[in-house]
């Protein structure tokens, strides 16, 4: 045994120590939402406190590194689902979890018994309260930074421990089990303990190979159901995958399973320690069966005794128990997941797009600029009127109409429902393109997913299809988005562009890009929907009265220097007319302000408003919401639609938890509470209604009933997806928005909205229409 109150740097003192300065920095990284990666690394120094608690040599300190190590874990999991939680939610519950530990530092105050032990819990207490008060007094970017110091104290004070906490070695399990049981100076017990230990040295390479298999398999799996690319950086999504099943199987050994044993164990030892004294008087020649089957369960308790106690002694050891205990659970999780309907909680195939999203929101921006250079190359590397424009056949001074449909990529059910009223409306003779305006493909806008989630679905359409990417089209850098939308030579030189600002250090070669857009070419003329008319994932189409510009705002909201000075060149080409701006984010959505606290997309929002954008679309929200703000008396009134219900899982969120003051006097929302909860309630089983009783009641608080909604993420009739067709009527000076669900046009009785709406628009029976005016 290690003695106490020396300082030991070890290996997990250095990992946790790293993990510690990475929270600490982590505000100055740009991520989308710090609090999420502070919980990633908080958890990954939770795992490995709990597994340090395992070793340590007095009870107390086993306890108190477990219970500490769940504690970090908690917040670590609030922190990781941040962006999910209610209104000031995060402040709280971060904050009750730090005073649940001071407590738990102030009990150890009291009880310990050595100066060292009451020293740290003393410190444990200030370190609490100080964080507890950061946390409830910060606001603004104060409080990101604050989150992101408590994370780092908190794994500090794991480092901490690490580095103090006396630990036993592997060689003294053996003798640690038999003392428990008094029977160390047994021969016969000493016997059967020899035997087990080689039994378990024997059977070592078996249950490695045997757990190395079932990770191979799993592996297989993965690739098979995500169609991955045989490339280097494709097969990271299946390795994620893998090594989430591995944490996930990890864990239910530690938290679950072993609990469990240890919870049956301790109220049966006397029992153990009874049939040992019987056995050992009786002589060998008295023994019957009886005594055989005792010996059997005596050697089961003693076999997985001394694994146990393995556990708190090596940490490979616990970690193999772990993954032979926990695999075969953790793929039952992951097979089964679908069924329960909580596809982005445990499905770890979808950890990937989690880590595709932080590699791309920090590169997003310098990606973009580097495509427009390369592109603009070409020409001399000046923007002209017609670099970024798009020119459909047969649109001239009159009327005409176009589509705009936003979340398409799921290639299941949700999408394909509407696909009939999409080739409807599309091939309508005064319809002359279609816009994708959000997230082409799910999950991770990879190239392999293209043609069931693109092609097959918009088999039909005749007209020209556009596209802005949403966040989940740049997990893959862009690449099968630029083949798809982008002239040839313009996806070309994009994606060399992207390349070469990554310094090279990736699997796209001159190979991949040559069978990237061969294959796109290929998708193409198969199946006949025209594509590959922009060249940049952003584009302008102006008439003499009307500008449709659609903005590409990528992961982060945010805009390059380069579209930038594209969007003011259009904006001040779009002066006098009537401007119609489809951007990758929406500005209100869910019945609040999405720009609040978010400087640079409130600076995107004001430009567009200053310079007269009568009507901004988005995506990425996946529903249909309606809001009419008006600034002042003299300026006109802004019509902002979210338009994501194009064929992803629905946002339920919206209608379940509308807010009670919504900062526009006009708003509507698609689909009603009523239609939601009616299906929530018609196909929710029994073991889900605490969920659902949950999200109702209390409104999923902490989190929010969007977050809670994906357990009742039904892929079933009936579906609530949309779309909208926009029609320009100079002839009329107004433009009109129609939206169209899966049986055609909406209602005003199936749409839920302001008193003034109702009241206007009195007849349930009504065909939904939003009338905008043109400006002269």
């Amino acid at each position: 045994m290690t003695s106490a109150g020396r300082i030991r740097p070890t290996g997990l003192a250095a990992v946790t120590g790293v993990l510690g300065l990475l929270a600490l920095v982590t505000p100055l990284g740009g991520a989308e939402y710090p609090a999420s990666r502070i919980g990633a690394l908080l958890a990954l120094a939770a795992a490995v406190e709990v597994l340090h608690s395992f070793r340590r040599s007095t009870p107390s300190s086993r306890g108190t590194g477990t219970a500490g190590g769940m504690i970090s874990m908690a917040i670590a999991l609030f922190l990781i689902n941040a962006p999910f939680l209610a209104a000031q939610a995060l402040r709280v519950v971060i904050a009750g979890w730090f005073s649940i530990d001071a407590i738990r530092c102030i009990v150890a105050v009291v009880r310990s018994r050595e100066s060292r032990e009451r020293s740290t819990a003393a410190l444990g207490v200030i370190g609490n309260l100080v964080v507890v008060l950061l946390i409830l007094l910060a606001r603004g970017w104060l409080l990101t930074w604050a989150v992101a110091i408590a994370g780092a104290l908190r794994i500090f004070g794991i480092t901490w421990s690490i580095l103090v906490e006396p630990v036993y070695t592997s060689a003294e399990s053996d003798e640690a089990v038999v003392a428990e049981l008094g029977l160390s100076a047994e021969p016969e017990v000493m016997a059967m303990v020899a035997s087990i230990d080689a039994a378990e040295r024997a059977r070592g390479p078996i249950d490695r190979a045997w757990t190395w298999s079932f990770i191979a398999t799993l592996f297989a799996i993965h690739i098979g159901r995500m169609s991955t690319d045989l490339t280097l950086l494709g097969l990271l999504s299946p390795a994620v995958a893998v090594a989430g099943d591995m944490l996930i199987a990890v864990l239910i050994t530690l938290l679950v399973i072993n609990p469990i044993y240890l919870l049956w164990r301790s109220p049966t030892r006397w029992v153990e320690r009874l049939l040992w004294r019987w056995r050992l008087r009786r002589p060998d020649h008295r023994r019957v069966w009886i005594d055989s089957a005792a010996a059997v369960w005596l050697r089961w308790r003693l076999t997985m005794a001394l694994r146990l106690r393995a556990l708190r002694y090596s940490i490979p050891a616990t970690l193999g128990l772990g993954l032979r205990r926990g695999l075969p659970i953790a793929a039952i999780v992951a097979a089964t997941v679908p069924v329960w309907g909580m596809s982005w909680y445990f499905d770890t195939e979808n950890w990937a797009a989690g880590m595709w999203n932080s590699w791309a929101e920090s590169r997003t921006d310098t990606w973009r600029e580097a495509m427009v250079r390369e592109v603009l190359a070409a020409d001399g590397g000046i923007a002209g009127p017609a670099s970024f424009a798009v020119n459909p056949p047969d649109v001239g001074p009159g009327d005409f109409s176009f589509v705009v449909i936003g979340d398409t990529g799921e290639g299941d059910a949700s999408q394909h429902v509407l696909r009939d009223q999409l080739l409807s409306v599309a091939n309508d003779p005064d319809v002359r393109f279609v816009v994708i305006s959000s997230d082409v493909v799910y999950p991770t806008g990879a190239m392999r997913d293209y043609e069931a989630k693109f092609w097959l679905p918009f088999k039909g359409v005749k007209k020209p299809v556009y596209a802005i990417p949403g966040n989940h089209d740049w997990y893959d850098a862009l690449e099968a988005f630029d083949v798809t939308f982008l002239q040839a030579d313009a996806a070309r030189a994009s994606i060399h562009a992207r390349v070469t600002s990554d310094l090279r250090m990736t699997s796209t070669t001159e190979g991949r890009i040559d069978s990237l857009v061969a294959e796109a070419a290929r998708l193409r003329e198969a199946y006949g929907v025209p594509t590959g008319f922009q060249r940049a994932p952003f584009f302008e189409f102006q008439t003499g009265r009307f500008a449709l510009l659609a903005i590409d705002t990528g992961v982060l909201r945010k805009i390059d220097a380069a579209e930038q000075r594209w969007l003011d060149a259009a904006l001040q080409r779009a002066e006098g007319k009537t401007i119609m701006a489809i951007v990758g984010h929406p500005f209100f959505a869910g019945g609040h302000d999405v720009t609040e606290g978010d400087e640079d997309f409130e600076r995107l929002k004001q430009q567009l408003l200053d310079h007269g954008v009568t009507i901004a679309m988005a995506g990425d929200t996946h529903d249909l919401e309606y809001y009419v703000e008006r600034r002042n008396a003299e300026s006109p009134a802004v019509y902002h639609f979210v338009n994501g219900g194009g064929g992803a899982y629905l946002s339920f969120g919206t209608a379940l938890s509308w807010p009670d003051q919504v900062p526009t006097v006009d708003w509507a929302h698609y689909p009603d509470r009523q239609v939601v909860a009616d299906k929530i309630n018609a196909r929710t089983p029994w073991w889900k209604r605490p969920a659902w009783w949950w999200t109702t009641g209390f409104d999923a608080w902490p989190f929010s009933a969007e977050w809670l909604s994906a357990v009742f993420d039904y892929n079933v009739a009936p579906f609530f997806q949309s779309f909208v067709e926009v029609k320009v009527e100079p002839s009329a000076h107004r433009i009109r928005v129609i939206p169209y669900g899966i049986h055609g046009r909406l209602t005003w009785g199936e749409v839920a909205s302001s008193d003034t709406l109702r009241a206007e628009h009195a007849d349930p029976s009504a065909l939904v229409e939003w009338m905008i005016p043109m400006a002269p």
